[in-house]
């Protein structure tokens, strides 16, 4: 028995499987799209995730001549999720490794998330999703816009310059939305990160949207 609950364990037991993870969690991709992501070889983003797979821990489908990798269901994310809490926890190297990348000023004040919820769906503020079109696709925070970091300095122009804009990514670690901010800023906008991503969005039984499907998803 304790065996096969070691078997989760050693399956994570990776910086980049657990990485490979959390980009999973984002929404289905290629070895390809993972292994430019994770900044590392085919060959290795293929090996991690058999072990990965092994461990039923991500699923598989075949389109064509591609295979897209998944999670395997809700309770992989809430798994990672936890993992990553208790490490917060229990390592202070984690906030010193988060300075070296944020400025805790640049967050957005603690607010309600229905009262952010509420801001966005009457305009009083922007949301921009700063993820790869296919995450924004695969799940998103309602009201929000799809604007990926690469595409930004294209759309400066349509951004009201009265509007506050708060942009987020894939979760407090992830630097897209601080890289956003740095654009933002340096064309004088008003705008802030948000902690949560999509996952401390479902976690707190909040509403995401898919857009393929064009609807509302609750967990």
């Amino acid at each position: 028995m304790y065996e096969n609950f070691a078997r989760i364990g050693k399956a994570v037991g990776s910086a980049k499987r657990l990485e490979t993870l959390d980009l999973l969690c984002q929404g289905e991709k290629t070895v390809e799209q993972l292994a430019r992501l994770a900044q590392i070889e085919v060959k290795s983003a293929s090996a991690h995730l058999r072990v990965l797979r092994s461990a039923k821990l991500v699923n598989t489908r075949r389109a064509g001549k591609y295979v897209y990798y998944s999670i395997a269901d809700d309770m992989v994310a809430q798994y990672w999720l936890m993992t990553r809490s208790m490490a917060e926890h229990r390592f202070a190297e984690i906030d010193r490794v988060v300075s070296c990348y944020f400025d805790d000023r640049e967050v957005m004040q603690p607010l309600d998330r229905q009262v952010l919820l509420g801001k966005a769906r009457r305009g009083d503020i922007i949301v921009l999703d700063v993820r790869p079109a296919d995450e924004y696709r695969a799940g998103h925070l309602p009201h929000a816009r799809s604007v990926p970091l690469s595409e930004l300095e294209r759309e400066l122009a349509s951004f009201p310059r009265d509007k506050t804009i708060i942009a987020y990514c894939r979760g407090p670690y992830c630097v897209l939305s601080q890289q956003a901010l740095n654009v933002l800023h340096e064309h004088g906008f008003t705008a802030f990160r948000l902690h949560d991503g999509v996952l401390e969005w479902q976690a707190a039984g909040l509403p995401l949207v898919r857009s393929h499907e064009n609807r509302k998803i609750f967990r």
